[in-house]
């Protein structure tokens, strides 16, 4: 998405900050917001000066009072499970959580957080839906199998790649990103 509007984004591998243990705990806040700045001046204080850009998104639903949002990774408890593994069992605790839920609306947020020398900003993007119990899809990761966009009339594992990040709450964050990004330059 970025290198859509012409930036290029280098990763962390790129710029040399190597994985260290202690990034397990940034994400230690109640917010999308607060999180993603962690990370963001995390990052920053790492990367040599460069600008750093994080984010933090989750599911928020309505009938868990907007749960599971920033927990979403781990909302079936299970450190222990990493990709697919991870994704079925928090699919499963979502399922089996809205199982009496008078309503299945809620949606994706992302928070994005910029920081470089001049200071730091956040960006917000959401999207809508439905959760269902029966996925459908093989495409996207997480919840999207389960989550049916209100814009798309289709689960996100339906998408294809371009109309997921028309919509979702991703690719809302990076057009308000970029949009804040071009006003400072």
């Amino acid at each position: 998405m970025l290198a859509t509007a012409g930036w290029t984004a280098l990763t962390l591998d790129d710029v040399g900050v190597a994985e260290d243990p202690a990034e397990v705990g940034i994400e230690a806040f109640d917010t999308f917001e607060a999180n993603a700045l962690a990370k963001a001046h995390w990052f920053f204080a790492r990367a040599g000066g460069l600008p750093v850009l994080a984010d933090d998104s989750g599911l928020a639903l309505d009938a868990l009072g907007g749960r599971p949002g920033v927990q979403s990774k781990f909302f079936a408890g299970r450190r222990d499970l990493h990709g697919a593994a991870l994704d079925a069992a928090n699919n499963a605790a979502l399922v089996a959580a809205l199982r009496t839920a008078a309503t299945r609306r809620g949606g994706y947020v992302c928070v994005m957080a910029w920081v470089d020398a001049a200071g730091a900003f956040t960006v917000r993007g959401e999207t809508t839906g439905t959760l269902i119990d029966t996925p459908r899809g093989t495409g996207g990761f997480g919840y999207d199998p389960h989550f049916v966009s209100d814009d798309l009339g289709k689960t996100f594992g339906e998408a294809s790649a371009a109309e997921k990040s028309r919509v979702s709450h991703r690719g809302r964050a990076v057009a308000a990103l970029l949009g804040r990004l071009s006003d400072r330059r």
